[in-house]
């Protein structure tokens, strides 16, 4: 049976607003520095220490990340704390669950 012209133009609007988180998570640093947010907000330096990797290179994917609205940054004294911004990663995650639910015999 054929889809509706509306549904397959719903179809390719989800996929555009994919692609852009999709990219910002593609990254192994990008993922474990959102995996590690998830769980409680941190600082540069929380992040450096707990992740073992240089802070310019976590700088560097916390800006990939916040261009992406997937983290919101939060001044602190002389530093910024970075979160998880929920509402920004609950959308693509609803639009990918959809995929595993498709087809259940598979």
């Amino acid at each position: 049976m054929p889809r509706p012209a509306s549904a397959e133009l719903a179809s390719l609007a989800d996929a555009r607003s994919l692609v852009p988180v999709l990219k910002a998570i593609s990254d192994e640093y990008r993922l474990a520095i959102l995996l590690t947010l998830a769980r409680v907000s941190r600082t540069v330096v929380e992040l450096t220490e707990e992740l073992s990797i240089a802070q310019p290179l976590v700088s560097h994917h916390l800006r990939a990340l916040r261009e992406a609205g997937l983290i919101s940054v939060t001044p602190e004294g002389r530093s910024n704390r970075y979160a998880v911004c929920c509402d920004a990663v609950a959308e693509p995650i609803r639009l990918l669950s959809g995929i595993a639910n498709a087809n259940p015999s598979c």
